[in-house]
C-alpha cells in the first residue's frame, strides 16, 4: 500500500486543502452576492429554482463507429434503453475534411467515430430517428458548417421543419489549436466560419444552439481545473465579441451559447468548478458587455466524465470513477452527461458497456435521491472557500490573456498551449513519484488478462464506405453539384455567410471533402509552429 501523504489532497492546481473549515474561512464572505438563489444571477446554484425536481438531465451516451448504418442501430438501442439525446461521434476524416477515399483517410475510416461523406449518410445515421424529436449534439468542428447543413437537409427530408429541429453542434475551433488539433483552416478563417453558423443559427434556427465551447479537451490534454475553466470562457469571450462585431445583441444569441466541461478526478474541486463557471461567466457578460438578460447571463453546460483517467489495467474500476465524476456533474448543475464505458481504455465501447454506462446515469438520477434538491453542497465552509479558490485562479488566467491580446492572440503565440503542457508535465511527475496515486496503475497493481471484450472494426468497413461515396458520386446530378461547389469558393472569397451555399451543396449531395477543398483553396490550411 502506499505511504499516507498529504499529496493525495491537493487541487489539480497544486493546492493542498485545510484539513477543516469553518466560518472563519468565510468571514468575510457575502452570501447574498456570491450565493444567491438558484434561478438568480450570478447562477452559483444553479440556472433553475426547482433544479432536477422539473426536469432531468439530458442524458447523452457519445456514439459512433464504422458506417452510418452501424451507428444508426447503436443510437436507436440506446434511445430503447432510455436515453433521451443523441451525441454523435465522427471519424478523423470527416473531423478533418477529407472524404473516405482520400489517400490521408487511408486506415482511419470508421475508427474513432462515423464516417460521414455527403447527405446520403447522413441520411442513413438517422433512419427512423424523427429530427424534430430528438435533441442531437454533434461532436465536430473544423467543419462544423458541412455537418450542420446536412443534418439540416435530413430534417428537410423528414419533413421537420428547420424551427423545430434541436441539439448543438460544438463548432469550437479555438480550442483545437489549444489541445486538439483537429483544425483545417488558419484561425481568422476558422473564427469567420464559427461565427457563421452562430449567425445562421440565431436567424434561422431557434432550438439549435450553434455552438459548444468546449473546456473537456483541453482538460483531456493534461490542464488543471482552473486552466480549464479560464481557457474555456477566455474562448466563450472570443466568440462573444466576433458575434458582437457581426451586429448581434449579447442578450439575444447569449441564451443560444453551450460549454462543455470535464468531470475529472477530484470530486470536491471538480463540483466547485462548474459553480464557479456560471459565477464567473455571469459576471464576465455583465461587465463586460453590460448585458441584461439573465438568461443570456446562464452558463450553460454539457459535462463528460474524464477519458483521459481510465485505466486499462482492472477496467472494472472504471465503472467506480465514471460513476463519481457523474456524480460531481450532477451535483454541479449539469444539463447534460455522458458517463464513459468501462471499456475505453482499450476501444470503442460494446453495445453492453454502453448500456452499462448508461445505467450508471440512471442510477445517479433514479436511486440517489441526489436531484432531490438544488446544489446540496451550498453553503458548505470547504465547498464555497474552494470554490472562491477556483475562480480567482481562473481570473489570474483571464486576466493574463486580455494582457496577452485576448484569447485568439494567446493562441497563436502559444501560450495556452505551453501552460497546459506544463501541467501535463507535473501531474505525469506526480504519478511517477506516487505523489498522486492511480489505482491499479501505481498502486493495487495485479496481474491479470483484460476481463472485458474488446470492440473492434471490420477491416471491410473502409472498402465498403469508399464504394458507398463512389456510387453517390455516380447517380448524383454532377452539374448541379459542380455549381453547388463553385458558389461555395464564390462565397468564401467574399464577406458573405457560408451557409447558405454549404447547404445549396451538401443538398446537391457534394461531399464534404469537396466542399472543404473548395475552402482550403481560399483560406490555405494551417500549420502548427
Amino acid at each position: 500500500m502506499p505511504e499516507e501523504r498529504e499529496a493525495y489532497f491537493r487541487t489539480s492546481s497544486g493546492k493542498t486543502l485545510e484539513n477543516e473549515y469553518s466560518a472563519d474561512d468565510l468571514a468575510d464572505w457575502n452570501a447574498d452576492e456570491k450565493l444567491g438563489h438558484a434561478g438568480e444571477a450570478p447562477f452559483t446554484r444553479g440556472n433553475h429554482p426547482s433544479g432536477y425536481k422539473g426536469r432531468l438531465w439530458t442524458m447523452r451516451q457519445y456514439a459512433g463507429y464504422a458506417t452510418a448504418a452501424e451507428s444508426n442501430r447503436r443510437y436507436r438501442h440506446l434511445l430503447e434503453q432510455g436515453q433521451s439525446g443523441l451525441s454523435v461521434a465522427f471519424d478523423l476524416p470527416t473531423q478533418i475534411g477529407y472524404d473516405s477515399d482520400h489517400e490521408l483517410a487511408q486506415g482511419e475510416v470508421g475508427r474513432v467515430g462515423v464516417a460521414i461523406d455527403s447527405l446520403d449518410d447522413m441520411e442513413t445515421l438517422f433512419t427512423s430517428i424523427p429530427l424534430d424529436r430528438v435533441s442531437t449534439s454533434m461532436t465536430i468542428n473544423a467543419t462544423a458548417a458541412t455537418l450542420l447543413a446536412l443534418y439540416i437537409a435530413v430534417g428537410r427530408r423528414q419533413g421537420a421543419p428547420d424551427e423545430k429541429i434541436s441539439g448543438t453542434v460544438q463548432n469550437d475551433i479555438l480550442k483545437e489549436y489549444i489541445a486538439r488539433g483537429t483544425y483545417i483552416y488558419p484561425p481568422g478563417p476558422s473564427m469567420r466560419l464559427a461565427t457563421d453558423v452562430i449567425e445562421f443559427c440565431v436567424d434561422k434556427l431557434p432550438r439549435f444552439n450553434p455552438i459548444s465551447i468546449s473546456g473537456y479537451h483541453i482538460r483531456e490534454a493534461g490542464s488543471t481545473a482552473a486552466q480549464e475553466l479560464a481557457f474555456t470562457l477566455a474562448n466563450g469571450l472570443a466568440y462573444v465579441e466576433a458575434a458582437i462585431a457581426r451586429g448581434l445583441d449579447v442578450d439575444d444569441f447569449g441564451q443560444r451559447l453551450s460549454f462543455f466541461f470535464n468531470s475529472h478526478r477530484n470530486f470536491l474541486e471538480e463540483i466547485a468548478k462548474f459553480r464557479a463557471a456560471r459565477r464567473l461567466w455571469s459576471a464576465l457578460l455583465r461587465e463586460r458587455y453590460d448585458s441584461k438578460n439573465p438568461r443570456a447571463q446562464m452558463l450553460r453546460f454539457h459535462t463528460q466524465t474524464a477519458g483521459s483517467t481510465l485505466t486499462a489495467q482492472q477496467p472494472g474500476v472504471n465503472v467506480v470513477r465514471t460513476t463519481l465524476q457523474g456524480l460531481a456533474a450532477v451535483l454541479g448543475g449539469t444539463q447534460s452527461l455522458h458517463c464513459n464505458a468501462l471499456d475505453e481504455a482499450l476501444g470503442l465501447p460494446t453495445e453492453e458497456t454502453a448500456e452499462l454506462a448508461l445505467r450508471t446515469q440512471q442510477v445517479l438520477a433514479y436511486e440517489s435521491g441526489v436531484p432531490g434538491t438544488v446544489d446540496p453542497f451550498g453553503g458548505s465552509y470547504a465547498m464555497e472557500s474552494m470554490t472562491d479558490m477556483i475562480q480567482e485562479e481562473a481570473e489570474a488566467i483571464i486576466a493574463e490573456l486580455d494582457r496577452r491580446g485576448g484569447a485568439l492572440a494567446a493562441i497563436e503565440a502559444s501560450w495556452p498551449q505551453q501552460q497546459i503542457q506544463e501541467a501535463a508535465y507535473r501531474f505525469q511527475k506526480a504519478t511517477e513519484s506516487k505523489d498522486v496515486i492511480v489505482v491499479g496503475v501505481n498502486a493495487f497493481e495485479k496481474d491479470e488478462k483484460v476481463p472485458v471484450e474488446v470492440f473492434s472494426i471490420d477491416a471491410a468497413i473502409e472498402k465498403e464506405q469508399v464504394e458507398r461515396l463512389k456510387a453517390v458520386r455516380a447517380r448524383r446530378n454532377e452539374e448541379q453539384a459542380t455549381k453547388a461547389l463553385d458558389e461555395v469558393e464564390r462565397a468564401a472569397k467574399r464577406d458573405v455567410n457560408l451557409m447558405p451555399p454549404i447547404l445549396t451543396a451538401v443538398e446537391a449531395y457534394a461531399t464534404l471533402g469537396e466542399i472543404a477543398d473548395r475552402l482550403r483553396s481560399v483560406f490555405g490550411e494551417h500549420r502548427a509552429s
